[in-house]
């Protein structure tokens, strides 16, 4: 078998390249990185490096024009400041809609492209890395549960029954994540989640907030930051 990584060289998605590597081996591995004129470009270099590190098949894909007409404040096109608050103080705000730095539709049009190349690829699993810490109060509605298994059952419907999605960590918080990435060995301080766009994490921004939670919750300081200091 084999099977194809959605890989944005984040926390989450590093952790289920190193799942996937653990079950397939590196040769039936392919990591697939995608630009969408995201403001915090350097999780692509990250990508790539963390892709080599694993030994596996690295391509990426640009898909920023289907977005340029999106006010999202996490894309390049939008004049929008990231929120330097928990995704908690910017969901008191929103009226029960998504977060300003949600990307409209992104993980369904990254999995639908995914499809795609995995069965060009032979590929018959796709795994991406949504948790539960992003569903929470809808901030990222396309990371839920439900949305999982209306796609997984399009795809693999679509595909002719030849390919499933595989998210490992929907019913689990980033810290769980995290936890199992540490029995792997995954080289945390390789990864690369901040979206303020610098060339340091700010620290402040939602997921730079969610992700110091998560190794605190596990006893260690982030080891991208420590890497840094």
């Amino acid at each position: 078998m084999k099977a194809l990584v959605l890989f944005s060289g984040g926390v989450d998605s590093t952790t289920c390249l190193a799942i996937t590597v653990d079950k397939y081996g590196a040769e039936n591995v392919i990591a697939l990185s995608i630009g969408y004129g995201q403001k915090h470009e350097r999780e692509l270099d990250c990508a790539k490096k963390i892709a080599a590190y694993y030994n596996v098949r690295y391509k990426q894909l640009d898909l920023a024009p289907i977005f340029e007409d999106s006010d999202c404040s996490l894309l390049n096109s939008s004049d929008q400041d990231i929120p330097l608050e928990s995704y908690a103080e910017q969901l008191s705000r929103t009226d029960g809609n998504p977060v300003s730095t949600y990307v409209p539709f992104r993980n369904g049009l990254f999995l639908a492209s995914a499809a795609s190349i995995a069965l060009s690829n032979g590929c018959t699993e796709i795994y991406y890395g949504a948790h539960s810490d992003d569903a929470a109060g809808n901030a990222y509605p396309d990371c839920s549960k439900e949305f999982n298994d209306a796609v997984n059952s399009a795809i693999f419907i679509g595909s002719g029954n030849q390919l499933k999605v595989v998210a490992p960590f929907i019913g689990l918080t980033k810290a769980q994540v995290i936890a199992k990435g540490l029995s792997l060995d995954v080289p945390y301080k390789m990864t690369w989640s901040c979206y303020s766009g610098g060339n340091e994490p700010c620290g402040l921004c939602a997921t730079c907030r969610d992700r110091a939670a998560a190794f605190a919750a596990n006893g260690i300081c982030d080891p991208a930051i420590s890497a840094k200091s």
